[in-house]
Parts: structure tokens; sequence; C-alpha cells
């Protein structure tokens, strides 16, 4: 009798959307979520332009500190909460009486993530526009600066626009966890399997030994540098998806059995790995053309197609590139829409399909005037430097200091072999929070530091 209780309580759904079907399937589905255009184009640059191989020490100490205590928070709410952003919120609020503060609080980290997926779904709509133009050489054969602007004007990008937002809706409409966790088990391997192969070729090239220089050879005068440990705090935490509602979400649909803190190290380790990986793809082979090294879109769709034209092979190496780009993009936006959609669904009774067919409805119908360079860049300035952050630090106060460590540490606890080391509690309280609202208040100071 026991043993069949046992069995339908570890096996039961712990949400009306379902669960994710294993520790690989959730831990992928966060690597996908966290994989994004950071890891991309600004990590590789930063990596060079801070120290190198230094910049590498205080980037992997915040990404363990980060990963440890700042993911396994937000996992651990949505678990314990049953429910994603606003509802977390509420339950954390609860606590001490304040639920309905909670739930309102709790719309400014949702607003950030509907806010990134509108600026994002235009960013990956130029993604699979540049993939196109990679199959059919287009991209290669004629100016790659032209080819990016005609992307980049007032509704230069529409279908492809319109083609990512249904590909994510799409996904999550036919299978909620299950298409999430399906998508990323597919995705995520192929996205290192392709890193992995570009790398390769990249070694090859005359002149790639410069690129490994700028990446590994250490400056250790960069470890005096305060700039040199504000960027890589905010690459790490950036990199993470720490938003005080995307994570959230994903904990959500976490069964009790799993060890959330082992879990949270698992995703920092692999998405620090991609980001590796995009860095030894790219940096050798800007400095083997002579290329000045950059970072943002013109590394993405300028100056790395002008790369591929002087390679053997470009195209089959084009295709590849943002092949694997794209699958980052999408399941990032994945989890931007999830975090949102579920919160509608849950809040306002609304049907699955509903509330994520609203959720891309209004990414869209932003998003289309946004398009313009100049005008997705400002609002992505917006949305990453203030809201985003804002949430993030709201998410951390929420969770150690309103509901309080002592009854995080139970669902932190919750799947584990061993109880969490004492040290645990102390870290999170008076180095985690502390060095959110950190983050925060510089990323306002030097105009954005993830």
């Amino acid at each position: 009798m026991s043993k069949h209780k046992g069995m339908e309580s570890s096996s039961a759904p712990v949400h009306q959307n379902g669960g994710f079907g294993s520790s690989f399937g959730f831990v992928l589905a966060c690597v996908g979520s966290a994989v994004g255009m950071g890891n991309i184009w600004m990590f590789p640059y930063r990596v060079g332009q801070y120290g190198g191989g230094a910049f590498l020490v205080p980037y992997i100490l915040f990404i363990v500190l980060f990963g440890l205590v700042g993911l396994s928070a937000e996992f651990a709410i949505g678990r314990r909460a049953k429910t994603g952003t606003l509802g977390a919120y509420e339950y954390c609020w609860n606590a001490i009486g304040k639920g309905k503060l909670g739930y309102i609080l709790g719309w400014i980290p949702l607003l950030g993530s509907l806010g990134i997926a509108i600026g994002y779904a235009i960013i990956v709509g130029w993604v699979v526009r540049a993939l196109a133009g990679s199959l059919t050489g287009e991209i290669l054969t004629q100016d790659a600066a032209a080819y990016f602007t005609q992307a980049t004007g007032n509704f230069g990008s529409v279908p492809w626009h319109v083609l990512v937002i249904v590909t994510a809706a799409v996904i999550l409409m036919f299978g909620a966890t299950k298409g999430i966790e399906k998508i990323n088990k597919v995705l995520m391997p192929s996205f290192f399997v392709l890193f992995a192969i570009l790398a390769v070729r990249v070694a090859f090239l005359p002149g790639a030994v410069e690129g490994y220089k700028f990446l590994f050879m250490p400056d250790w005068k960069d470890l005096l540098k305060v700039d040199t440990w504000v960027m890589a705090m905010g690459q790490a935490f950036f990199s993470l998806s720490i938003t005080g509602s995307g994570m959230i979400v994903y904990g959500t649909y976490l069964s009790k059995t799993e060890d959330i803190p082992k879990a949270s190290i698992r995703t920092a380790f692999f998405d620090t790995i991609a980001a590796m990986m995009a860095a030894l793809a790219i940096m050798p082979a800007v400095f083997a053309f002579g290329i000045e090294p950059n970072a943002g879109p013109p590394l993405m769709f300028i100056t790395l197609p002008n790369i591929f034209r002087q390679m053997p092979m470009g195209r089959l190496f084009a295709t590849l590139f943002f092949l694997s780009v794209a699958f980052a993009g999408i399941t990032s936006l994945i989890n931007m829409f999830e975090a949102v959609s579920e919160s509608w669904q849950t809040r306002f009774k609304l049907s699955r399909k509903g509330a994520v067919a609203l959720c891309g409805s209004i990414a869209l119908l932003v998003g289309i005037f946004l398009e313009a360079e100049p005008s997705v860049g400002s609002w992505m300035d917006f949305i990453t430097i203030m809201v985003v952050p804002f949430g993030a630090v709201l998410g951390a106060v929420s969770i150690y200091y309103i509901l309080g460590y002592k009854e995080i540490k139970k669902e932190l606890e919750e799947g584990r072999e061993k109880p969490l080391k004492s040290c645990f509690g102390p870290l999170a309280k008076f180095v985690y929070v502390p060095l959110a609202v950190v983050v925060f208040i510089l990323g306002i100071i030097y105009g954005g530091i993830g």
C-alpha cells in the first residue's frame, strides 16, 4: 500500500500543464533558456577585452554563486508555490500577510519577461533571415552590412518576425512541458554539436592562434580593475536568465524528487560551456581574417558573414552558425513566453492555447513597430537595464527575506540526499541578495553590464 502511494506521489503531475519527465530534460530546458545572444555576441568580446584568461576567474566565481543560490531560489519558489511568477510572489508575501502586494509586485518581473520576449523575437527574426540568406548564399554574395540594414529598417523583417513568434507559440500550445522538454532535447544538443564543428574548423585557419591569445592569454593586472569584476558579474548574472520570472515557471514543473541545487549547478555549467564554445568558434576566426573584434549585432550579422565569405565552404559554415544561433534564440524565447502564459493561464483561468496566443499576439503587435534597429535597441536597453534587474532583485528579496530562508530551505532540501551546508543561508542572504541590488545599480550607472 505504501509503495503504491509513493509511486503515485512521485508520478503525479505537479501542475495542470504537466511536469518535466526527467532531470536531464529539466536541465536542458533551463540551459535552453539561459543560452542566448549574450553568450554568443557579448561573452567572447568581454573575455578578451577584460583580461583574457584573467576575466574567467571572477566570471566563474560569479557563475557558481549565482547558479547555486540565485537559480536555486527561483526553481525552489516555483516548485513550492506550484505556479509561476504572479502566484509565486503572492505566496512569498502571504508569509507576512501581504499576498495582494506580492501579486502586484509580481507583475514587474512578469512584464520584464514579456518585454524581453518582444525585443528578442525581433532579433531572432534577424537570425532566421540570416539563416535563409546563408542557405541561398545571398548573405555571402552581397555586402553583409547592406543585407543587415535591409532587415533592420521599419517593418524590415515582418515575415521572419512572425515565423519566430508562431514557431515558439505552436511549440507551447501543443504540449506545454512536453513541448518544452522535447524541443530542448533536440535543439540544445544540436547547438553544442554545431558550435563544436565550427570551433574545430576555425582552429585550422591561418592566424587563428591570435584569437586564442585574445581569449586566454591572461592579463592578471586586469583583476585589479573594478570594470573587470563589474562586467564579469553582469555577464554571469544575465547569462543565467535570473530575472525573477522565467526560471520560476520551470521550477513549477519540477518533480519533488529532483535535487534543485544540483540541477542549478548543472545548468550553470552547461551555460558556461556554451559561452566558451561560442568564443572558440568566433574569436579565432575574427583574428584569422584580421578583423577588429567587437560585440553586439555587428559581430553576428556583419563581421561573421564577411568571414564566412572568405572561408572555403563558407556557405555551409554560415548555415551551421546561424542554425545554431536560431536554436539558442528559439529556446530562450520559449521560456519567456512560458513565464507569461502560465501566469495568465493560472491567474485568469484562460485555456492553455488562449494564454499562449494572447502572449504571442501582444509580442507581435508591439514588436512590429520596434523592428528598426534603433527602436529595438532602445527598447531592449530599457527592459534589460531597468525592468529585468529590478525584477531579479524583487525575486531575491521576496524569496530569501519576505518568505525567509528557513522556509525556502525546506524546498531546497526536498529531493536531496544531504542537507544544505550551513554557509548556504548566509551566502544567499548576505552575499547574493546585496549583489543582485549592486547589479541593478551598476547597470544604470554603466548603461548596461549584461
